[in-house]
């Protein structure tokens, strides 16, 4: 089956249903009966647009990494004052940390607070797919990349440019879910970024994910089959998403309900007036090496390099298994925020982690029951209960 074929009968389909689906009102007529205005403008903003509509000053970088890719890179500037490195999650980007609006948003709340604030994008999502000369769309080759690549290119250019531009030396980095993944890949095989970090904040980490529950693994599986047809990249951003969950109520619902099984259930601490924003924003694609990535992870119980099998291992590694990656080389001060109904970060797999970092200063799980993976982004309380302990820990080690 050709690639353009599979790509005609997914369309075809999404029309049927869609067609099954539609209810009397329009998809537009449907978003404002039932949402705020604001919420549905939003929604169709990039990460650039969305900042400058609350009147912050916001620039749009581009980062070239060693092997070829261009990374976009959005800043929230405050010139002069110590920058901060945000990096998301999968299948998110640099908009996760402003989506909820200045008086919620970890990224305002660190500008407020004096901070030059700078958001990565990893490589394939909406905003760093790009390349010096492989075209994502018709070069295989472009998309041969796990979250390994990540931490070894992505970030340490990222890290480079902000400190080259800003000329500090040391920068404070706040990470998400593969966003802390990343950074334990970097400063695991490249020890010399230690110094370049006064602290690092890592919010629902994965390393270990031996315990992790959700729902996403049968998704991923399948999508691992697909990719025997030459299918790399997973959920790029597209509206055709946002236009299925917004068909109808009963959409709406569901596609709700599946966020629930991904992330963890947490009705009570989700702005749902922000809902169609979310969706407006995420998915915004990722390969899915990254997921295959993390199912290996899962099932050998380690935190260790991609799996190839044992011959291409040898060739790779030297050896016939992927070594493990030596967290002892991560000497940063790391400070770990996680929940107690987290599907992805789990409270036992996030204490291995812990055991295995030499410099921990902070291991909070917050006994919060409802909290889930996005809850410390996007939670109606997150300022008050969990931003506010990352900022003074931030003042704390910026001043040593």
């Amino acid at each position: 089956m050709s690639i353009n074929y599979l790509k005609y009968i997914l369309r075809k389909y999404f029309l049927i249903i869609n067609c099954l689906l539609y209810p009397v009102y329009t998809v537009e007529n449907y978003l404002y009966a039932t949402h705020q205005k604001d919420a549905i403008k939003e929604s169709f903003l990039d990460t650039a647009q969305l900042i400058k509509r609350y009147k912050y000053p916001v620039e749009t970088h581009h980062v070239i990494t060693q092997d070829g890719y261009i990374l976009g890179v959005h800043r929230i500037v405050n010139y002069g004052k110590p920058p901060v490195f945000l990096m998301h999650g999968l299948l998110d980007s640099s908009a996760t940390w402003i989506l909820m609006r200045p008086d919620s948003a970890l990224g305002y709340y660190l500008y407020d607070k004096g901070y030059d604030v700078w958001m990565g994008n990893a490589r394939g999502n909406r905003y760093s797919r790009n390349h010096t000369f492989l075209n994502p769309d018709t070069n295989l080759s472009y998309w041969r990349f796990s979250w390994h690549e990540i931490g070894m290119y992505d970030l340490p250019a990222m890290i480079d440019y902000v400190l080259a531009k800003t000329r500090f030396k040391k920068l404070t980095y706040f990470g998400h879910s593969q966003g802390t993944t990343a950074f334990w890949v970097l400063c695991s095989l490249k020890p010399e970024y230690n110094n370049k970090i006064s602290i690092m904040h890592g919010l629902g980490p994965v390393a270990f994910a031996a315990h992790t529950r959700t729902s996403l693994l049968g998704i991923a599986q399948t999508f691992a089959k697909i990719s025997k047809n030459k299918i790399h990249e997973l959920l790029p951003h597209s509206y055709y998403l946002f236009t299925l969950c917004f068909a109808s109520r009963m959409m709406e619902s569901a596609c709700l309900e599946i966020a629930h099984q991904i992330l963890g259930r947490d009705d009570q601490n989700l702005n749902y007036t922000l809902f169609p924003v979310m969706l407006g924003h995420i998915p915004a694609g990722c390969n899915l090496k990254q997921v295959d990535h993390y199912l290996q992870l899962i099932e050998s119980k380690r935190f260790c390099r991609y799996d190839y099998g044992p011959q291409r291992n040898m060739k790779y590694y030297g050896q016939p298994i992927p070594p493990d990656y030596p967290l002892e080389n991560v000497t940063v001060p790391v400070g770990l925020y996680y929940t107690l109904n987290d599907e992805l970060s789990s409270e036992i797999d996030v204490q291995n982690l812990a055991s295995h970092l030499p410099n921990v200063v902070e291991d909070t799980l917050y006994p919060y029951k409802k909290w889930n993976h996005m809850t410390m982004l996007w939670g109606i309380n997150a300022r008050k209960l969990a931003h506010k302990r990352m900022l003074e820990l931030t003042k704390q080690f910026i001043n040593k």
